[in-house]
C-alpha cells in the first residue's frame, strides 16, 4: 500500500476480528505490526488506505470491534 493509515487494537482478538470485517466488507487492508510510537497493547495493527477510513470505522462499529483509529 502506498499512502495508509493505521487502526490499533488492545487485543489480538480484536485485530483478528477486524481483519475478518474488513474483509467481509471487501475493504483494502493489510495485517501489520503495530508501530511502537502508536502504543498499542496489541502487536497487531490493519493498514488501509484513507479513502476507506469512513467505511471501515463504520463497518468496525457496527461489529462492536474495539479499535483505536487515526484522527484525520
Amino acid at each position: 500500500m502506498k499512502t495508509e493509515l493505521i487502526v490499533t487494537f488492545d487485543t489480538t482478538h480484536m485485530a483478528l476480528w477486524a481483519e475478518e470485517v474488513a474483509r467481509a466488507e471487501n475493504i483494502p487492508m493489510e495485517v501489520i505490526p503495530a508501530p511502537p510510537e502508536r502504543r498499542a497493547r496489541c502487536d497487531l495493527a490493519l493498514a488501509f488506505r484513507p479513502v476507506d477510513l469512513d467505511r471501515l470505522r463504520a463497518a468496525l462499529d457496527a461489529a462492536g470491534v474495539l479499535y483505536e483509529a487515526p484522527e484525520v
